[in-house]
């Protein structure tokens, strides 16, 4: 019984700070309102390894986390897309980064690329985008398990996550979601992604049932 009491204690709480750690602009429909094709770019990744690597091994790592991250949101928003959950499209990653080697953008430099500019040579709407801090390799998996310990330790923290979602005309910033990443936020990059996107659902600005209340308020 107090198992089952503190299970939901915390899905509570995670749905509370879920919300607290969400951003939208008071003008998202007036910006989003003839969006209709999203892109999602890969994450820019910062990873602080106990290993001892080198720094060439080391940014290879973080491609890799951060082009994980991306391919997990896909695979999210096609879930939810089957069940006509969305009011926009999502580009195909692989149509994505594809584009963005012909025009000679890599993970090294994407990030000297504004908004505008990405969406103008990826013919999008707008960019989904954030940055992924670790002190793991979460696409590699870890441990879930844990105990009390494990927080006043430390050891039950692996770092931060945030989703941007920004227009692409103006280049505006019109959400933004951040969280923490511990060994309650799943054992895997796609574990991670659709146990918070799932706790931000509700206030996921291209929730169909959402926008559909907003407009009737």
């Amino acid at each position: 019984m107090k198992k089952a009491i503190y299970i939901v204690l915390f899905f509570v709480l995670s749905q509370v700070n879920a919300q607290k750690n969400i951003y939208e602009t008071n003008k998202f429909e007036e910006l989003s309102e003839e969006h209709e094709l999203l892109a999602i770019i890969p994450f820019l990744t910062n990873l602080d390894l106990k290993d001892e690597i080198s720094k060439s091994e080391l940014k290879l790592l973080e491609e890799k986390e951060g082009y994980a991250v991306q391919n997990a949101l896909e695979t999210y928003f096609s879930k939810r897309k089957k069940k006509k959950k969305f009011s926009v499209e999502f580009q195909n990653i692989k149509n994505t980064n594809a584009i963005l080697a012909q025009n000679d953008i890599t993970f090294k430099n994407i990030d000297v690329y504004t908004i505008k500019q990405l969406s103008e040579i990826l013919e999008v709407d707008g960019i989904i985008s954030g940055s992924i801090d670790l002190n793991v390799l979460l696409s590699k998996g870890v441990s879930t398990e844990f105990n009390f310990m494990d927080y006043f330790s430390g050891s039950a923290n692996y770092g931060r996550i945030g989703v941007k979602i920004s227009d692409g005309s103006s280049g505006k910033l019109l959400w933004k979601y951040e969280k923490e990443i511990n060994k309650k936020s799943g054992k895997n990059t796609n574990d991670l992604i659709d146990r918070m996107m799932k706790l931000a659902a509700r206030k996921f600005p291209y929730d169909r049932e959402k926008r559909r209340d907003r407009k009737k308020g």
